[in-house]
């Protein structure tokens, strides 16, 4: 495929601008950018589609980028350096290539069930909270995350990049309120599935080690300074809190997520080796 050459700050120059900077047009375009060779490469494996790649004019490209090109249909467009490391976000040097990449739907049906816990965040104020927690999703099992609320975007580029490529293997998926989680909850337990609802709060009941964690069950991380709203935790079945020692009083929302998802991770290694 023949490549567009773009050597100026014209239209299409700005609208990939407006992906990294206008939460309401990147969404009205539905779609993002995404560098790395990592999360590139894997958001090709998982099957996300790529409408464009974006490559340094005259530069050599290696091999990984040139079997990308051919084996990938999306449009080609050869940038001036500065523009493309503009893009990239970066003050020296520009990366291989960018990948503009087409967002999924925000819909709970993307989310494995009977699998690991499913991670909702409600209303995180931190994009990188965000990426960090998807990268210990994928890391310890989990089944996805749920974005709630007014709350920072998963597609910005400071959580994609955050991810160190995870956010293409884990289901992220934005809902308005926890309304959307629970009738979700309703219809799976009408199915038959055990699914319990776990808040995390430091006044929880019980810790992570004192649950059954084994199961499909939804766990809920507050915003990083207010915590649970009273919706959720009325949803609640349960709260856990996590044992700390010290002078802390709380952990930051991603490093709860990942003890609370490490637990459960363990109890279901515990449960396989019993099994066989």
């Amino acid at each position: 495929m023949r490549s567009t050459r773009v050597s100026k700050r014209n239209a299409t120059f700005q609208q990939w601008q407006t992906l990294l900077t206008n939460r309401t047009k990147r969404t009205r375009a539905g779609e993002f950018i995404v560098q790395g060779v990592r999360p590139i490469t894997l958001a090709v494996e998982q099957g996300w589609t790529v409408r464009s790649f974006l490559y340094a004019d005259g530069a050599r490209l290696s091999q990984w980028a040139k079997d990308l090109l051919a084996s990938t249909p999306a449009a080609h467009f050869a940038l001036a350096p500065e523009l493309l490391a503009e893009l990239a976000e970066k003050d020296e040097g520009a990366p291989e290539m960018l990948a503009v990449v087409e967002m999924p739907p925000d819909d709970l049906a993307r989310i494995p069930t009977g699998a690991g816990p499913t991670l909702v965040f409600d209303r995180p104020s931190s994009p990188g909270n965000i990426g960090t927690m998807i990268r210990s999703i994928d890391a310890l099992g989990g089944s996805g995350l749920i974005v709630t609320g007014h709350a920072s975007d998963p597609f910005d580029s400071k959580c994609i990049r955050a991810t160190t490529g995870s956010f293409f293997a884990v289901p992220t998926v934005r809902v308005d309120s926890h309304a959307d989680v629970l009738a979700w909850v309703t219809d799976r337990r009408t199915k038959g599935e055990r699914v319990a609802v776990l808040g995390t709060d430091e006044g929880g009941d019980a810790t992570p080690h004192e649950s059954d964690l084994t199961g499909s069950d939804v766990i809920v991380i507050g915003n990083e300074t207010r915590g649970m709203t009273a919706a959720w935790r009325e949803a609640c079945d349960r709260v856990l809190s996590i044992p700390m020692t010290g002078s802390a009083s709380s952990l930051n929302a991603a490093s709860a997520a990942t003890v609370v998802l490490y637990e459960a991770h363990r109890q279901r290694l515990t449960r396989a080796s019993d099994a066989g």
